[in-house]
C-alpha cells in the first residue's frame, strides 16, 4: 500500500519540482530561424564553429607531431 502511494506521488513531486525550476526572466529562443542576411548570425554560427574546428584540428596535428 506505501509503495502504491509513492508511485502516485512521484510525478506530482518531480513535476513541482520541475515546473518550479523553469527560469522567467531569462529570453525564451526565438521561433524564427537564423537571418544570414545579418553579419552577426552570420559570424557567431558559421564563422566561429567553422574557427574552433579548424583551431582544433591544428591543435591536434601539432600535437601527434610532437610525440614523435
Amino acid at each position: 500500500m506505501t509503495l502504491k502511494k509513492t508511485l502516485l506521488a512521484g510525478p506530482f513531486f518531480w513535476g513541482t519540482i520541475l515546473y518550479a525550476q523553469k527560469p522567467t526572466e531569462v529570453p525564451k529562443p526565438s521561433e524564427e530561424p537564423i537571418d544570414l542576411s545579418n553579419p552577426a548570425d552570420v559570424i557567431i554560427y558559421i564563422v566561429l564553429p567553422l574557427c574552433a574546428i579548424v583551431l582544433f584540428f591544428i591543435w591536434r596535428g601539432k600535437l601527434k607531431n610532437q610525440k614523435k
